[in-house]
């Protein structure tokens, strides 16, 4: 199952990334500069979130630091409750309902998209509504911002604070870390779109369906032949067209696959299934009413069986490494791009 990633809180971070100067709490300056503080562990530990989910093969892993995510935001929502305002409590109140609404988003939201992860891989609809799910939560955590900024810039017009706006490099690493989920989580889709019918292909082989079989077969290929041309037009990050590549040669195994192998499978099953009619009749006649044509039948179609069955074993053992190297490969460049442009550090 390859990981699946949702991109991150960008917005939470921009709020962290003001350069306030105070010396005096009784001051407004001050006070920014308190809450800003309370939110330093949020912003280590929305990194460390960051980069589990970036570089991390365990879900457990993941949730265990959304958890740690949500106490530290926890934790600084009560401070800053419990700490006086400045000029009234308007602007805190403005404060803490911004908090309040990411603790929320982490809680429920994000809570809601490790669920449907984990029943994402049953069909495309499913997948698709896991990272919508991803993007919606994202959209109301930027939205959230957005309203929080027009809030803290009123403030510090109101009493005459020079802000200096700097993106610390850690704002400039989540930054980075949107784009790169944004391309990554793109191509999953569009893979994902492609390789459900596999899945569909193969449990129709496995039911021995041979309409089943070759229904899906059919769709396959056409998938992944339109799958071929969206990659074309796909936007790129920073020229990186490894995803890509991987990707166009997991869909030409798809349609090498769907198109020239899986009729050799839907072969075999029709002549066994003939076979097995003809043993069945055999098997039914009683010896002395055997006649030499129904022997010589079975013998002959034992002789075929027995070809067929072989290049039924051939093509299988064939499918199974060319679908393996596919699948190590777009893996593979998976890993890589991630671990490539999402820092470590």
């Amino acid at each position: 199952m390859t990981k699946l990633l949702s991109s991150t809180f960008t917005a939470l971070l921009f709020f962290f990334s003001i350069i306030v100067q105070s010396q005096s709490f009784k001051t407004a300056s001050e006070y920014l500069d308190f809450v800003g503080k309370e939110q330093e562990a949020v912003t280590k530990n929305m990194w460390k979130y960051t980069k589990a989910v970036a570089h991390s093969k365990s879900d457990r892993t993941i949730d265990a630091k959304r958890t740690v995510l949500v106490k530290s935001v926890e934790k600084a929502i009560d401070k800053i409750e419990k700490a006086d305002g400045f000029d009234g409590d308007t602007y805190k109140n403005q404060v803490l309902n911004y908090m309040r609404l990411s603790e929320s988003l982490l809680k429920l939201d994000y809570a809601k998209i490790i669920d449907l992860k984990e029943v994402a891989e049953q069909s495309y609809d499913l997948m698709e509504a896991y990272i919508l799910a991803q993007q919606m939560a994202d959209k109301k955590m930027e939205e959230a911002y957005i309203e929080y900024d027009s809030h803290f810039k009123l403030f510090a017009a109101n009493h005459h604070i020079n802000i200096i706006e700097n993106e610390s490099d850690l704002v400039n690493k989540m930054k980075i870390s949107n784009a790169v989920f944004k391309h990554y989580n793109a191509l999953h889709l569009i893979h994902f779109k492609v390789s459900i019918n596999e899945v569909y292909l193969w449990e129709a082989i496995e039911k021995q369906d041979v309409n089943a079989i070759q229904q899906n077969a059919n769709a396959l290929s056409e998938s992944a032949k339109e799958g071929l041309k969206i990659l074309k037009n796909v936007d790129l990050y920073k020229t990186d067209t490894s995803l890509v590549k991987a990707t166009q040669e997991a869909f030409e195994f798809y349609i090498e696959e769907a198109d020239n192998q899986i009729p050799k499978i839907t072969e075999f099953l029709i002549m066994n299934e003939d076979f097995e009619t003809i043993k069945t009749t055999l098997d039914k006649t009683p010896e002395r009413k055997r006649t030499k044509e129904q022997i010589d039948t079975y013998n002959n179609k034992i002789k075929d069986i027995n070809k067929a069955i072989n290049i039924y074993n051939k093509t299988n053992e064939g499918l199974n490494k060319d679908r393996q190297k596919a699948i190590n490969n777009l893996n593979n460049a998976k890993e890589n791009f991630l671990s490539k442009h999402i820092p470590n550090d």
